[in-house]
């Protein structure tokens, strides 16, 4: 019944102020004025009802207002005033809800998508249950465009899912047999089945809904000061409109004060503003649990990082294969991989995948033994194949390579053995987030003034992230009870936003001023201890957030500000008589139709994330990141070429040389010449002039201009000249050089455009 009070109250008013007006203007009398005060006393009676409201809950609001002025219209007989003032308290009301419904548009849609019932199969028996009755271990089966109710795995056949209600990111995904899936996320493709991993009641949509449920604008401290401000207006109204009747010594003046001291502006654009900021994180994959915790995050100056899961990808990955003299590093990669391939550690996981990732064909082992701590053995190809540890460290300069590398980057060394010859060596490392150092600086740019990083792991690696991401402070090897401390004594400084992902975070992030879990990969302990969640495990949507609420809360208080400053200029002018009643109905009604509509700007603009980016740049951002990943394997030929080189100019080097030469010249220079044909025309569009990329254009030239004198001294060898000292330190120079320029070059393409691909 409440929904259609407005609706309802402002159609009636409006058609009897229409009908009084076509009364005045043929001249019947006095119906105009009887119309008018019908209108009028439509309006009375639901003011009288929500008066009395905020009396039971022992608040009196500035509804006392509005129901004084229409009785003050019908009392000194300004019934055209009334009926308008009718027309603008059911206009009022009407826009706030319809802009309360528009602002929480997206958080609603989240909630009336939660699957009720799931389709559960026992045997031959399908049967459809509340998806609160489904079990762990269960069989769901999920058809096309359904909802997927639970949590668990796929079995039986691929699916396709469509994954932008937890994570906002349009495109669809393929997730295999044995790949775990979300609750909340939609069947893109043909009938799903999947076996049911969490109970219901503790699925990630389940815990979505239940952020959501608590999500609003009540708690927010700009809100809290639009009500106290709301208090104080009441007897200022009073006051104004009586100081004006005994002045003037008429009543209409007291009406008219009466007509345009509203406080709407401040009451409306408040609690707009900041829904419709909460509302657009959501659509982002990021649930704030109320106004109050946006604010908060808007407000912040310092923000505490944890590193793994959080700064890095939380996963290791292979870094580079090392191997013994006439092993090629796709061999030992395949050996390594295949041997791996049936076991859950972590770093065979990493090792499984890169071979995967270079389209390497893997063979399914046999006799596989794992040994906890130590790694796996398992026969291949007929091929007696260890991966993991070992005692004692091979005595050759390869192998002396592979030890030293490691310890100088803080990589994890995996050994590989064959036929109990060691071959090659495996270097793994949790690398940094491609977006990280992008969100670092997007951060700065939104008011964080300190950036600092906890982490339980060694000094070593947490310094070397430090230094590459620009951060104020490290502390390494902490524990949670020390992230504690660490986040309160910040917390004491500033307003302090902590960011991390593991149980060992909660509470950390229940600590500090604003906690933000990455829950896409994260556990349920700290996203229950966070003010935030984000559904997409993406480290930058911290930054769109951290945008949004300083933007939503600028908006909130320009409004509020802008209006109010009307509205009391108004009063004033009423209490002079300059502003009639009927004229200052329809000013108020102005004001607060201008006054939402600019709250109603939260949802978007204030150039969060920057330009948005074309789906034809998307697509080649795609295509060419997933070639500079191929790319990567170019970095080791041309080290082991530089390496080889720097041994001795023996006939292998060389041959080395023009390995590392192919590499370059038939796929490295045409890769790049591409981008600067055909991306980087359209990166300049998105980031605004051409400037922007010419720092990438001249590293291109640079790396052209290397591979094209290492090219001359091949010819020049092919030709008959000697490798003399002077040619093989100019060889080295190149090598070296242009290892490190590309290394540099690829995580400057991968930090700074690679990854607008997601935006």
């Amino acid at each position: 019944m409440s929904r259609w009070l407005e609706p309802a109250l402002l159609t009636v008013t409006l058609a009897l102020l229409a009908a009084g007006g076509l009364a005045w203007a043929s001249g019947l009398g006095r119906w105009d004025d009887a119309l008018w005060a019908i209108a009028t006393l439509v309006a009375v009676l639901p003011s009288a009802g929500w008066v009395i409201a905020d009396l039971i809950r022992r608040r009196l609001g500035v509804d006392l207002i509005a129901l004084l002025a229409l009785v003050g219209t019908l009392a000194v007989g300004e019934y055209l005033a009334g009926a308008l003032i009718a027309v603008m308290l059911a206009t009022g009301r009407t826009l706030e809800a319809a802009a309360q419904r528009r602002a929480t548009r997206d958080l609603r849609a989240l909630l009336e998508r939660a699957p009720r019932t799931a389709r559960r199969r026992v045997g031959s028996v399908v049967s459809e249950v509340p998806v609160d009755q489904v079990a762990v271990g269960d069989l769901v089966l999920v058809g096309p465009g359904e909802v997927l109710p639970v949590d668990g795995v796929v079995v039986d056949s691929p699916a396709v899912l469509d994954e932008s209600a937890l994570t906002g990111e349009p495109e669809l995904v393929e997730r295999a047999v044995g790949e775990a899936v979300r609750s909340g996320t939609l069947n893109a493709g043909g009938a799903v089945a999947l076996r049911c991993t969490v109970p219901a009641a503790e699925s990630t949509y389940a815990g979505i809904v239940a952020l959501v449920q608590q999500a609003g604008a009540d708690n927010a401290p700009v809100v809290r000061l639009a009500d106290r401000f709301a208090a104080w207006f009441l007897p200022l109204s009073l006051v104004v409109a009586g100081l004006a009747w005994a002045v003037s010594g008429t009543p209409d003046r007291a009406v008219a004060v009466l007509v345009v001291a509203t406080p709407c502006p401040l009451l409306l654009a408040a609690p707009v503003a900041i829904v419709s900021g909460l509302s657009r994180t959501s659509r982002l994959g990021v649930v704030v649990r109320g106004g109050g915790a946006l604010e908060r995050l808007g407000s912040a100056r310092t923000m505490v990082l944890d590193k793994t899961g959080t700064l890095t990808a939380g996963r290791p990955a292979v870094t580079e294969v090392l191997t013994a003299p006439g092993r090629a590093a796709a061999e030992v990669l395949r050996l390594a991989a295949s041997a791996d391939r049936l076991s859950p550690h972590v770093l065979a996981e990493a090792v499984v995948a890169e071979a995967r990732a270079r389209g390497i064909p893997l063979v399914l082992p046999a006799d596989v033994q794992e040994e906890p701590g130590r790694g796996v053995v398992a026969m291949v190809d007929s091929a007696f194949v260890r991966v993991g540890k070992q005692d004692a460290v091979p005595d050759a300069a390869w192998a002396r390579t592979a030890v030293s590398r490691a310890g100088l980057d803080g990589c994890a060394l995996v050994w590989v053995e064959v036929d109990g010859v060691m071959v090659g060596a495996l270097l793994l490392k949790d690398p940094l987030r491609p977006d990280a150092g992008r969100t670092m600086r997007r951060l700065r740019s939104a008011g964080i003034t300190r950036l600092v990083m906890l982490t339980g792991d060694r000094p070593e690696p947490a310094r070397e992230v430090g230094a590459v991401l620009g951060l104020d402070e490290v502390r390494a090897q902490q524990t949670p009870a020390g992230k504690v401390a660490a986040v309160r004594a910040e917390r004491e400084q500033a307003v302090t936003v902590m960011v991390g992902d593991g149980l060992n975070d909660a509470p950390a992030l229940a600590a500090a001023t604003v906690g933000i879990a990455m829950g896409a990969r994260g556990s349920t302990a700290s996203s229950q201890a966070a003010d935030v969640v984000l559904t997409t495990d993406r480290l930058d949507r911290v930054a769109d957030a951290m945008e949004i609420a300083r933007y939503a809360r600028r908006i909130a208080v320009q409004s509020a500000a802008v209006g109010m400053g009307l509205s009391l200029t108004a009063m004033g002018l009423a209490a002079v008589g300059l502003i009639p009643p009927a004229f200052g109905a329809l000013l108020q009604e102005a004001i607060d139709v201008a006054v939402i509509l600019n709250a109603l700007r939260a949802l978007r603009g204030g150039g969060v994330g920057g330009r948005p980016v074309q789906p034809a740049t998307q697509v080649l951002l795609r295509r060419f990141a997933a070639e500079q990943h191929d790319l990567h394997q170019v970095l080791p030929l041309v080290r082991a070429a530089a390496d080889a080189l720097a041994d001795a100019p023996t006939p292998e080097a060389v041959e080395a040389l023009r390995r590392a030469r192919s590499a370059l010249v038939e796929r490295l220079v045409p890769h790049e010449e591409a981008e600067e044909a055909e991306l980087y025309p359209a990166l300049a569009h998105v980031l605004g002039s051409d400037e922007a990329v010419a720092p990438m254009s001249r590293a291109h030239a640079e790396i052209g201009r290397l591979a094209r004198r290492i090219q001359t001294h091949l010819d020049a060898l092919a030709q008959g000249a000697d490798l003399d000292q002077e040619r093989r330190e100019d060889l080295l120079a190149c090598l070296y050089g242009l290892h490190a320029l590309l290394q540099l070059h690829y995580l400057q393409e991968e930090e700074s455009y690679f990854v607008l691909a997601g935006e």
